[in-house]
């Protein structure tokens, strides 16, 4: 946790904006929320042509939109520093306009979710829950730190 889900219409993304975006969204999501980058997944999707549509209508402009879900307890500045932050750094990255940018979050309850095969702990937990955990997944992770 989080999951970033990036999909985009209208768009090409290279592979090094994809990998640019991607480590983007996990620093300001490190940075903003205090958790460790190794929780941070970003997928992309990008829509087909005629896919997409707004009000009824085929969308034609060069539309993007994140998804992010995180773990429930994060403060509304928190929130707000992070969608804000999404928001400029996909304006940074891909050169595109604010009014073309979506970014929604949706908050997750932390004991509904299991990633790396273990229930997620609550914020600021997190020391607690990988101490817990196998040698073997602690190197993994570790190793997604760096």
């Amino acid at each position: 946790m989080p999951t970033y889900t990036v999909k985009f219409s209208n768009l090409k993304i290279s592979n090094s904006q994809k990998k640019n975006l991607a480590k983007k969204i996990t620093n300001i999501h490190n940075v903003t929320t205090g958790a460790n980058t190794y929780f941070a997944q970003v997928v992309f999707h990008q829509i087909k042509k005629n896919d997409h549509f707004m009000g009824g209508k085929t969308v034609k402009g060069k539309e993007l939109f994140v998804n992010g879900q995180i773990r429930a307890g994060r403060t509304e500045e928190v929130k707000n520093n992070l969608i804000i932050g999404i928001r400029d750094g996909v304006m940074k990255v891909l050169k595109l306009q604010k009014e073309n940018i979506w970014v929604y979050l949706e908050d997750l309850e932390p004991n509904q979710m299991i990633e790396y095969g273990e229930i997620l702990p609550r914020s600021g937990e997190e020391k607690i829950w990988f101490d817990k955990l196998s040698p073997k997944l602690k190197k993994k992770l570790n190793d997604l730190e760096k």
